[in-house]
């Protein structure tokens, strides 16, 4: 009879997880075939960078396309990349809601603020992409263009679609994921993988580990590589101190 129970309670889990699965899948669709309505406005603000960056070089500007099909999957890209990042706090709800009835209350607490913190920092990450990042890369760029003086012919970007959104994507996930750092950290630190003292005898590894990763995770140029890696510096340090701060909590813990 136990072992009926023990069945019966795995497929009622796998039942649940199914459910939150297929919820999740319809809630990403919905909001895709939105987005798609608006996927023109969308690229619209996606290319503000790029068009305010260049808005006062007196050369008339212009996104291009040399396939037929190429305009309409860039929609399609631009409407799944939204639904994604709107979908992502609906997710997590479905995985909090999934995980919360086996937790006690104290598990609780201590989960509950990594699924808030978490797509906070991603939006944080695309955020400094947006604002900072890509225009002082699009100028970057921009620099080697040549008005033929030198070269006999002029060199002038006209940026495709799909490449530029392309770009702009990668690297709003690539900062929005690295954002995630300060999240991990925490997390191993409090299932007693990391302390802060390793994490401060680390430090000079780490250094040369997160400029690696910035260079894998960014297009070949100084100015989006250390705009990923100083700000993933400064989370690293703030990582430190939070990890500081479970450990003086799990020691009040462990006195009272």
């Amino acid at each position: 009879m136990h072992k009926e129970d023990q069945e019966s309670g795995f497929f009622s889990h796998l039942a649940e997880l199914r459910k939150r699965l297929i919820n999740s899948f319809i809630f990403l669709i919905v909001f895709f075939i939105g987005c798609y309505f608006f996927a023109e406005n969308i690229y619209a603000f996606l290319v503000e960078p790029y068009a305010q960056a260049v808005k006062d070089d007196g050369t008339n500007r212009r996104l291009i396309f040399t396939a037929l099909q190429e305009t309409f999957l860039t929609y399609l890209k631009v409407s799944f990349f939204v639904a994604f990042f709107v979908t992502c706090p609906f997710i997590l709800v479905q995985i909090w809601k999934f995980i919360a009835p086996g937790l006690y209350k104290h598990e609780k607490v201590a989960i509950l603020p990594y699924l808030i913190l978490t797509p906070i920092l991603f939006f944080l990450g695309g955020m400094l992409v947006y604002y900072l990042i890509m225009p002082l890369a699009i100028k970057f760029f921009l620099s080697f263009e040549s008005s033929g003086l030198s070269t006999n012919l002029p060199i002038q970007l006209e940026a495709k679609v799909n490449e530029y959104l392309s770009l702009v994507m990668k690297l709003i996930f690539a900062f929005g994921i690295s954002f995630q750092l300060p999240v991990v950290l925490s997390l191993l630190a409090r299932v007693g993988i990391v302390d802060s003292h390793f994490l401060k005898t680390r430090r000079k590894y780490v250094i040369v580990v997160i400029f690696a990763a910035a260079a894998l995770l960014t297009p070949p140029d100084p100015i989006t590589q250390i705009g990923l890696a100083i700000p993933l510096l400064i989370l690293y340090e703030l990582s430190i101190f939070s990890v500081k701060f479970i450990e003086n909590k799990q020691l009040e813990k462990e006195d009272a």
